[in-house]
């Protein structure tokens, strides 16, 4: 069990436990056009859609699972929420979940799966969760591209090297950057992190910043602090 300040997260049945990632994509997304409907793709415990619930007042948040252990957790998660007449996950895969899209989303998020590399580890339900090649970067975007509404904002979080491929890719797809903030563990090591929010409108006055996470093991930057206070229990 992980408790944030509003909602637990049970998470004994998910290949992928709460992590930073989540948390970070959760609090960042950009909010500021008033979804009426959230999709979260690949929504493992369902920490994602339960921060958006409870920073929005969308009324529709969908959810999008494939694994069928992982769509139980993620739905029993979203049952014991506050917000649970709000939240609804579909046990499907993407490429079945867009062949006859029902409705557009206002927002879209996805913390995707990110090794693209040839290592694949000896538990099969980790790897579908960490693999590129169990949703490729190109298929996410189509689908976000073909569901997003006219003023929606769809956002991923994915590894640094990453980035240039990404916003190529949704280049192709008509989906311009919006915001990108680059997140680094500490103040001297590598970029390790692309947060990135797309639109349909292109502008090329977009802001690019910068988080670090902590200063010192335990010891979190103020924009960390203000970023998640809201979750955290510690904060």
């Amino acid at each position: 069990m992980f408790s944030f300040k509003k909602f637990s997260i049970e998470q004994d049945r998910c290949a992928m436990k709460v992590g930073t990632d989540g948390v970070l994509l959760g609090a960042w997304t950009p909010l500021e056009n008033n979804p009426f409907s959230i999709l979260d793709i690949g929504t493992g415990t369902g920490i994602i859609a339960l921060m958006l619930a409870q920073r929005s007042h969308a009324e529709q948040i969908d959810a999008l699972e494939i694994d069928e252990d992982a769509y139980e957790q993620a739905t029993d998660n979203f049952e014991n929420s506050p917000w649970n007449d709000r939240l609804f996950c579909f046990h499907a895969a993407l490429e079945e979940f867009v062949e006859e899209p029902e409705d557009e989303y206002d927002i879209i998020v996805s913390n995707p799966p990110f090794f693209s590399e040839d290592y694949k580890s000896d538990n099969s339900k980790r790897d579908l969760a960490r693999f590129q090649d169990a949703m490729p970067f190109e298929d996410l975007i189509e689908a976000a591209a073909l569901l997003l509404s006219e003023n929606g904002i769809f956002a991923v979080i994915i590894p640094f090297k990453e980035e240039e491929k990404f916003l190529a890719l949704a280049d192709e797809y008509e989906l311009y950057p919006l915001k990108i903030t680059r997140v680094k563990g500490t103040p001297t090591s590598e970029i390790k992190r692309s947060l990135l929010a797309f639109s349909r409108n292109e502008n090329s006055e977009f802001p690019i910043d910068e988080l670090i996470i902590e200063t010192a093991r335990q010891q979190y930057t103020p924009e960390y602090i203000e970023l998640t206070k809201d979750f955290y229990l510690k904060m």
